[in-house]
């Protein structure tokens, strides 16, 4: 697995835990940064999430995933060593990034004044559920809270008619505002680079989510007065859904103009295109449902792999509906590398991804497994200059 290494110069004292921060940081790690997660003796809780049989205690798979490429130190940051400890990493760190609410990080004395004190270009992240010049900052955050907040539980039963609220299947609130952090950690950087001084950034998640829910579903409501309602209707269509075939599922997607023609030559039924109904682009937009049932008739005549030769002979865009298991069998996520298999010095072998971005041009470094509690805290005190009666 190689790191790309166009950050290699920059150290990151890291005291985020669980999915928001911890991508964050995984994903700086994997760009090269040096990622020293400071944790408590009990470790981050995202250790014990998930299938974990046979493994130590401790090496999840979330954490072996969110966790790679870091270096692991425990510190009591209420002791007075701990406290020094933390105090020799921030002044050797480019970035100081933290989850802790903000009266918990008043108390432990670790505010943005604070750590400029210790180093004066520091880039101080913080990473927060409410920007904090609302009513909810300083409330706790979690996925679920958000997606419930920024009307993530609202987009499923828009689509099928079901009222109750129900979460997106993956903890996309965490996710999301972990990819805010990297930009913003990454802008940040720029700006203390130019200026010489410290910078601090609050990456809220309620604000983060609600942005990227409603870069299209603002929709109508974008203009004042509204000229339509919020939710994009081309999203929220119950019939736009994966496809069946006569032995499984497709995803197609005629979306340029002359698609659509081309998509039912293939099926020798250029005539639908004829019905008043469907006739334009606007009216294949406004009559979707009629749309998707004239498609679905054809596609229930031949086999997936039939039809996307004829998709691909055709130029129409199509592809396959893989589940969750499919994945590592994916022929190009397979021909290109993207899952590798390791072994871990004491959990064996397991399966890691590639960083999805790939640099030209660029050197690269194999990505360290994820750390057991605490493995690099006797390393870090040395290079600090602290002895173990500081671990």
């Amino acid at each position: 697995m190689p790191a790309q290494n166009v950050l290699n110069d920059l150290v990151i004292a890291d005291l985020t835990s669980v999915i928001f921060g911890p991508y964050c940081t995984q994903t700086l790690a994997d760009m090269g940064a040096r990622v020293i997660k400071v944790e408590p003796e009990s470790g981050d809780q995202i250790r014990f999430v998930g299938t974990q049989a046979g493994n130590s205690k401790g090496m999840g798979p979330c954490h072996l995933t969110l966790n790679r490429g870091k270096e692991s130190v425990v510190w009591g940051l209420k002791t007075e060593a701990g406290r020094a400890a933390l105090e020799k990493l921030v002044a050797r760190s480019d970035v100081f990034i933290h989850n802790i609410r903000q009266d918990a990080i008043e108390r432990a004395g670790l505010t943005f004044d604070a750590v400029k004190a210790i180093k004066p270009d520091i880039v101080y992240v913080h990473c927060v559920g409410f920007g904090s010049d609302g009513p909810y900052a300083g409330r706790p955050a979690y996925d679920d809270l958000i997606q419930g907040l920024s009307g993530a539980t609202s987009l499923l039963p828009r689509v099928d008619g079901d009222e109750r609220p129900r979460f997106l299947p993956t903890a996309i609130a965490d996710k999301v505002s972990g990819l805010h952090a990297v930009y913003a950690t990454l802008a940040a950087l720029r700006k203390r680079d130019q200026s010489g001084e410290a910078v601090f950034v609050e990456v809220p998640m309620f604000e983060a989510v609600t942005h990227f829910l409603l870069q299209e579903h603002f929709d109508g409501a974008t203009y004042d007065p509204p000229s339509g309602a919020i939710g994009m209707q081309r999203q929220l269509a119950p019939a736009r859904q994966p496809l069946k075939t006569s032995d499984g599922w497709i995803v197609i997607a005629p979306y340029m103009e002359g698609k659509w023609l081309d998509l039912f030559e293939v099926f020798n039924a250029a005539h639908e295109l004829d019905n008043p109904k469907l006739s334009t682009r606007a009216l294949r937009y406004e009559n979707m449902d009629l749309l998707f049932e004239r498609l679905q008739h054809y596609l229930r005549t031949d086999s997936t792999a039939n039809w996307l030769a004829a998709f691909a002979k055709a130029d129409i865009p199509a592809a396959p509906v893989n589940d969750l298991s499919d994945l590592q069998a994916d022929p190009h996520l397979k021909d290109s590398g993207f899952f590798q298999r390791r072994d871990h010095p004491s959990e064996g072998g397991y399966w890691e991804m590639q960083p999805p971005v790939r640099f030209g041009n660029v050197s690269t470094a194999e990505i360290r497994p994820a750390p057991h509690i605490g493995e690099h805290t006797e390393r870090v005190l040395a290079e600090l200059g602290l002895g173990p009666e500081h671990d």
